[in-house]
């Protein structure tokens, strides 16, 4: 049986020096009707945690938190050679660090959502970045609770600290803007997704139904916001912001060629994923000789039916929506091999306002 849950020992901050603009605003009125529908509904769906989500349930970290006919790791012919006791170790802390990397990246968006409403020169941007603040507190909550209900929280990855950094650290909103609500929101938006499908706990249906809800919104805002203003700016500035879309996605694409931790590379460089299968009593290398032999073997080749992939099908469609694809770094992505998709029919699905009610009727049809 996994040891008992507990918190990882309180850390240092890890702090660093910002300077961004101040833009105040004083004109209230209402910039756009899209920003100002999407405020509208921050505002009708905000939630407590307390009030909606039954924290009495109990969790057992033992068992599958993912269902094994959607888990890569459960259908690996690795995982089925360890131990009973090993494998419900294995699937308490393999959730726990993918979740704590959900609530890492959180406390980011906290972080960014904020900045965004002190500099962005627009007062409906200011006012819907506020309510985005608060959601991603709420997220932080969430996450917080469910992980330690489950084992420890494991470190940030690498990738993931990076991009952020390079995000909070780019001195303008619109970068902020790109950096979370498109790349970081749209990884985020992916992954609820699969999770809202793939997992067979209750309590972590109902936070990733009402997380991923927010997270929809929030990818709308980065585009709504963002499509009209790089459309009027000077090619240099474009190209710029250009510039930095391609970099950013680039850093998730080479950290999951490289490994990220998890991958089937020599290079593995996520700290934490190595905790966990030392945790685990797994040897990193048989680790990812399994991968690798399930991989050989065609079972991580494809994403189970109803799963999204994050890159493909949110980020790069996100991108060419606002006009962040220029012909420029457009050869670049396919230098890296990042076909440039077009195709925004998911992307606007998931964002769609009638999501909100179609995700709740899959929701309460689970149960």
């Amino acid at each position: 049986m996994p040891a008992t849950a507990t918190s990882a020992p309180s850390a240092p901050a890890d702090s660093y020096d910002n300077n961004m603009q101040i833009a105040w605003k004083f004109s209230y009125d209402v910039s756009d009707p899209k920003l100002e529908d999407l405020y509208r509904r921050a505002k009708q769906n905000q939630w407590d945690s307390d009030e909606q989500l039954d924290w009495s349930q109990n969790v057992d970290p033992s068992r599958p938190l993912v269902s094994e006919e959607q888990n890569t790791y459960c259908r690996m012919p690795f995982y089925k050679r360890l131990s009973k006791s090993q494998q419900e170790t294995f699937n308490a802390h393999s959730t726990a660090q993918l979740l704590s990397q959900f609530l890492h990246g959180e406390q980011g968006a906290l972080m960014t959502a904020a900045a965004v409403s002190h500099s962005v020169p627009d007062a409906s941007a200011k006012l819907y970045a506020a309510t985005q603040t608060m959601d991603e507190a709420r997220h932080v909550e969430v996450y917080a609770k469910y992980v330690d209900k489950i084992a420890i929280v494991y470190p940030m990855s690498p990738m993931l600290k990076s991009l952020i950094d390079a995000t909070l650290q780019s001195g303008r909103f619109e970068k902020i803007m790109i950096g979370m609500n498109m790349v970081v929101e749209g990884l985020a938006l992916g992954a609820f997704n699969n999770m809202y499908r793939q997992t067979t706990c209750p309590l972590l249906k109902q936070i990733t139904f009402n997380v991923m809800r927010d997270e929809a919104r929030h990818v709308s805002f980065g585009h709504t916001y963002l499509g009209p203003l790089i459309a009027k700016m000077h090619d240099d500035d474009r190209e710029d912001l250009a510039q930095f879309a391609f970099d950013a996605i680039n850093l998730i694409v080479q950290s999951q060629r490289t490994g990220g931790g998890q991958g089937t590379a020599a290079d593995r460089v996520d700290p934490g994923f190595l905790q966990m299968l030392e945790f685990c009593n797994i040897e990193a290398d048989d680790f990812f000789a399994g991968l690798q032999e399930a991989a050989d073997l065609g079972i991580t080749k494809e994403l189970p039916p109803g799963q999204v992939h994050s890159l493909k099908q949110l980020m790069m469609p996100a991108m060419v929506r606002v006009g962040l694809v220029t012909d420029r770094t457009a050869a670049l992505f396919e230098e890296v091999g990042v076909p440039v998709n077009r195709d925004m029919s998911v992307l606007n699905a998931m964002e769609d306002a009638k999501s909100d009610q179609n995700i709740l009727n899959e929701a309460s049809a689970a149960y």
